[in-house]
């Protein structure tokens, strides 16, 4: 249980220029494929929030010399594609799903045995979406009886490639396997059902590894090698939908959003607003290090209800608690569908959310796979976060809005992604305090 309580006033709109920590999902491949490759990693904007930390300090565990981070820059001394060493203990991935998932495929192919624990939130998510194509392709995983961790790879499994459809859209399943595929023998191809981020092989191929992408299918052969190379991790679109919604809802607000990242397979969030009646302009349009990033203004809009289309959804996963914020505001029904996932993130997102709205006044019913939400005005309330740090964020822009102050209860993890969150929002002008 953690204390550290949001208290919000009431109202206000946001103005400026804001620039939002590092990617988290940019920073953890960053140090994961810096780790493999041959020579010295130089990465800037590195976010520097617990989630990215945990990666950092398991490289380090395993005998990687990593320099920093400092003001963003990291600097790591590659050790090549089989130059980890067995680590004194278990690695300890804090409430990092995507460390765990990650690390399976990349260490089902070292030659020594490894655990990886987590904290409750994470002790409680499933693994078995990627132990059981790893163990397709001749990995020894064990996890508990429910397919949770804490997961103990074991050593000298010889990898052998496979072809991979996955069951649902996930780009942390898609990596595992494809990091595994770095150490299998032959082709390793995954088919997804929908697109989702594509970093892996966009950083894969920074690195010099080449990835070859056929429709909905990245493949790769094993035995290569990884080259350093330099990574500007552009600013995180996760981290930059809450000041983009609450921009959109409060009136009077006009936000340029600085060096976000615009991949394609990421932009869910912009083009859903879009739908609703949001005003977002992207300006200054660029390629950093293979990744497009611009610059985002936001000016406040009057919203209206629509039917989220599911091939937004895989686009947007991580976004949902703060567009539910803007379901709220529009005028009529938000309908979302195809998002089962985000049952099964740090907490249960649909039930969070639709329990703190409803303690708001909002009329918001949760389905098996989404949400029902009729827009309407919003009253303060007291609401339980969870211990999720997207849902502690998405009711601190939801006071925007609200007639009366709001609290939000256990917000200490928004520091797994967005650390100084509270002083950049007093920066735009949101009336919170910790």
């Amino acid at each position: 249980m953690n204390y550290e309580k949001f208290n919000i006033a009431p109202g206000g709109c946001l103005q400026g220029r804001i620039r939002v920590p590092g990617d988290k999902s940019i920073s953890h491949r960053s140090i994961m494929l810096g780790s493999l490759a041959e020579g010295i990693t130089h990465v800037s904007g590195f976010l520097e929030g617990d989630d990215s930390l945990a990666t950092l300090r398991a490289f380090r565990a395993m005998g990687v010399n990593i320099e920093g981070p400092e003001g963003g820059k990291v600097v790591i001394h590659g050790v090549g594609m089989h130059g980890l060493k067995s680590p004194a203990a278990a690695l300890d991935l804090g409430n990092s799903g995507t460390s765990m998932r990650l690390m399976s495929g990349l260490l089902a192919g070292q030659g020594f045995e490894v655990e990886m624990v987590g904290d409750a939130s994470l002790s409680k998510r499933p693994m078995r979406r990627v132990t059981e194509p790893l163990s397709q392709m001749g990995a020894v995983i064990e996890t508990t009886e429910k397919g949770t961790p804490p997961l103990r790879v074991m050593a000298g499994a010889q990898l052998k490639a496979i072809d991979y459809t996955l069951p649902m859209a996930s780009a942390q399943v898609k990596s595992s396997i494809l990091l595994a595929g770095l150490y299998a023998d032959g082709v390793t191809s995954v088919t997804e059902p929908a697109p989702t981020r594509d970093h892996t092989e966009r950083m894969l191929n920074g690195f010099g590894y080449p990835v070859e992408r056929k429709g909905s299918t990245a493949s790769l052969s094993g035995g290569g090698r990884l080259v350093a190379t330099d990574i500007d991790v552009p600013a995180d679109i996760s981290s930059a939908a809450f000041f983009m919604v609450g921009a959109t809802i409060a009136p009077g607000s006009d936000v340029v959003l600085e060096h976000v990242g615009v991949n394609p397979t990421r932009t869910g969030v912009i083009e859903i607003l879009r739908l609703m009646g949001g005003d977002l302009e992207l300006l200054n349009e660029r390629l950093v290090g293979g990744e497009p990033v611009a610059d985002i203004r936001v000016r406040s809009s009057k919203l209206k209800g629509i039917r989220i289309p599911e091939a937004l959804v895989p686009l947007a996963i991580d976004e949902f608690p703060a567009l539910f914020i803007a379901a709220a505001c529009a005028e009529g029904e938000t309908i979302l569908t195809g998002a089962e996932e985000l049952r099964v993130k740090e907490s249960d997102r649909i039930q969070a959310m639709a329990d703190g709205l409803t303690l708001m006044g909002v009329d918001a019913r949760p389905t098996a796979d989404g949400i029902v939400i009729r827009g309407g005005t919003m009253n303060g309330a007291v609401i339980e976060s969870h211990d999720d740090h997207r849902i502690a964020m998405a009711f601190a822009m939801a006071a925007l809005r609200s007639s009366s102050p709001v609290s939000v209860n256990e917000c200490a993890n928004v520091r797994t992604s967005f650390p100084g969150f509270v002083e950049l929002a007093v920066k735009a002008g949101l009336m919170i305090s910790i």
